[in-house]
C-alpha cells in the first residue's frame, strides 16, 4: 500500500489528491451531460439510447460521489459492533 494511500485512509486531506478527484468527478458530470444531449428527445428509445442513457446516469452517480465527497470515498468506516446478520 502507498503512503499516500494510507494517509487518506487516515482521514488526512491532502489537496492534490482532493482537487483530482473532484477533477474527476466534474469530468463524469460533464460527460454525462454531453450524453444526455446526443439522446433524441421522446423518440422511441432503441437499446443503444437505452445504453446511452444508463452510462450517462453511472457517470452521474460517479461524478457526484467524487466532487461531493472527493477523497472521502477512501475514508475508513467504523465497522458496527455486532453483524446484522
Amino acid at each position: 500500500m502507498t503512503t499516500i494511500h494510507q494517509r487518506l485512509r487516515a482521514g488526512e486531506r491532502i489537496w492534490a489528491t482532493e482537487a483530482c478527484f473532484r477533477l474527476a468527478g466534474l469530468a463524469a458530470l460533464a460527460v454525462a451531460g454531453w450524453i444526455f444531449r446526443q439522446i433524441p428527445p421522446r423518440s422511441q428509445a432503441s437499446p443503444r439510447e437505452f445504453l446511452a442513457a444508463a452510462l450517462a446516469v453511472a457517470c452521474l452517480w460517479a461524478g457526484l460521489a467524487l466532487a461531493l465527497e472527493g477523497p472521502g470515498l477512501l475514508r475508513l468506516m467504523p465497522r458496527p459492533p455486532r453483524a446484522l446478520f
